[in-house]
């Protein structure tokens, strides 16, 4: 499986990213929460990857860490349009999250379902462990 940067400009130029943009011309934003606590503790420093998995190669779209508030802000991700023909089911892509947090080794991946326009908001409970802290999702 190959894998490539949404934003490198190489790929950009590929086969692989024109057909996935002609399929998926509009956008929608994704909003990542993390917490632990009943969401009275936010996780910095969480590594969250957001990519797609397209004929066998992997699309990367974010990789960054949460801030100090626990959020990452407005991650704008690709999405096909909301036609007339498509509204009363409308079109959708579905991404993968992978939530990494490296001090205590913790990896675990969510899905979320992108529409065209709408903000998408996906909560990541970390949970607390009686040992160091942070010890899972």
């Amino acid at each position: 499986m190959n894998t490539y940067n949404f934003d490198d400009p190489i790929f950009r130029e590929s086969q692989l990213y024109q057909n996935f943009i002609d399929e998926n011309p509009s956008n929608g934003y994704l909003r990542i929460r993390a917490y632990a606590a009943s969401q009275a503790i936010p996780i910095s420093g969480l590594r969250i990857i957001v990519s797609k998995t397209v004929d066998d190669n992997k699309i990367i779209f974010f990789n960054g860490v949460t801030n100090n508030s626990g959020v990452i802000e407005r991650i704008t991700l690709p999405t096909p349009r909301i036609g007339d023909d498509n509204q009363m089911i409308p079109k959708n892509i579905t991404y993968d999250i992978e939530a990494i947090y490296e001090p205590d080794n913790i990896q675990r991946v969510y899905y979320v379902n992108m529409y065209e326009n709408v903000y998408a908001v996906q909560n990541i409970n970390v949970v607390p462990s009686i040992n160091n802290g942070v010890g899972g999702f």
